[in-house]
């Protein structure tokens, strides 16, 4: 049915419609319905930048504990990122320790280092998968670094947490994912398992040693299955959120030739190019909450007991914030971006992200400065609040420069 003025905005976010471009509804929901219900998936929505982030301020009032995704599934694992103030702080503190500013600057030497090979191996390719082949091996590769992850382990790690974000087309897990979930805790319980036999002074150390202190003055250690718990959610945030933000870029940069010109011309850009990919199509979409009492928002009442997502990909597109939100713009001043969330839920590696994204910028650009999609090879993923490709395939334009 095609859509008129007068018909209701309707936002889905398992459509393939909203999956493929979800910023045409963003709009509409910005402006005709931002405090959306959706009764089909039992959820209410807030889309304005203003809204999003008060709701982002407000952790006891919109709570994690019954899980951050539409279907909830994860409701009940000791997860960080479900944990509510004051117990979220207390894990949050040892977590912390792992992505000081200090140590995520101490990683970039060897970040550069792995960029630089996994690029040099594609120099005289003619067409290469961005993703496969340099997006999704970067940030593995430094969280396999960072966790202490053997080799062996890496590969199953990927391809895990690829399927974990798997949805049906009700938006719910396939079996693979729930299947994929199973067997990425299996995995990391086995690194700790092999961490207690054999200790080194690396982040696994840190975390078995650093005691949770709540409120009163107790401390307790992390069991086993927390370690593992934590292991999966640093493995899984610390390569996922990257491997879709890099080639994310990489289209924003095809279709703004100029900017990417700029960018060639003037590596100093490349942080500034960063934060603009994030602003304008970041790798999660929304975050979910719970609400537990009654708010109202724009004379909307939003009940207790609720499911309600934050949508963060329209609020960083919101005009009353952005002029020429859908453009790519490097001269932007981007004001309270939400792409890593807000609050205390601010995302701990969002640091180690930027760096990342921006070696992998400024190396691939010095050897491609010119590129065509393969528009024939382009996959999206079809997954629930992970926004990206699966697979990006590229053809260098090549230039005379010897040094390219």
């Amino acid at each position: 049915m095609a859509i008129t003025e007068t018909t209701p905005v309707t936002y889905d976010p398992f459509s393939w419609e909203i999956q493929h471009n979800p910023y045409p509804t963003y709009e509409r929901l910005r402006e005709e319905a931002p405090v959306y219900h959706s009764e089909k998936h039992g959820f209410w929505a807030l889309s304005r930048h203003a809204d999003v982030l008060a709701a982002s301020l407000a952790p006891l009032t919109f709570v994690s504990s019954h899980g951050v995704t539409l279907e909830g599934v994860e409701q009940g694992q000791p997860l960080l990122i479900l944990k509510d103030p004051p117990e979220h702080e207390w894990h949050r503190k040892v977590v912390s320790r792992v992505f000081t500013p200090r140590y995520v600057a101490s990683l970039e030497p060897y970040i550069r280092q792995v960029a630089c090979e996994l690029l040099d191996g594609l120099r005289d390719r003619e067409v290469f998968d961005v993703i496969e082949e340099f997006s999704v091996q970067l940030p593995l590769r430094v969280a396999a670094e960072l966790l202490g992850i053997p080799e062996d382990h890496r590969q199953p790690i990927h391809e895990a947490s690829d399927r974990l974000v798997d949805r049906d087309d009700d938006g719910k897990p396939t079996d693979d994912a729930m299947a994929a979930q199973i067997e990425l805790v299996a995995l990391m319980y086995e690194l700790v398992t092999e961490h207690r036999r054999n200790p080194s002074d690396g982040v696994f150390d840190l975390l078995v040693n650093s005691p949770v202190v709540d409120d009163e003055g107790n401390e307790e250690l992390l069991s086993d299955e927390e370690l593992a718990i934590r292991f999966q959610e640093l493995a899984f945030a610390g390569h996922e959120t990257v491997a879709r933000l890099i080639p994310n870029g990489v289209v924003a940069l095809t279709w703004t030739p100029d900017a990417r010109r700029r960018l060639v011309a003037d590596p100093s850009l490349v942080p500034a190019a960063v934060e603009e990919t994030l602003r304008w199509d970041a790798p999660s979409h929304y975050q979910g909450r719970w609400s537990t009492e009654a708010t109202e928002w724009h004379g909307v009442t939003i009940p207790a007991d609720q499911r309600v997502i934050l949508i963060t990909g329209a609020a960083n597109h919101d005009p009353r914030v952005y002029d020429h939100a859908e453009r790519f713009d490097l001269d932007r001043r981007n004001d309270r971006p939400l792409s890593f969330g807000f609050g205390v839920h601010l995302c701990l590696g969002a640091n180690l992200a930027r760096m990342e994204t921006k070696v992998a910028f400024e190396e691939l650009l010095a050897r491609f400065p010119e590129w065509e999609l393969e528009e024939s090879g382009i996959v999206r993923l079809r997954t629930g609040n992970v926004r990206g490709l699966a697979h990006l395939p590229i053809r260098p334009v090549r230039t005379t420069d010897p040094t390219r």
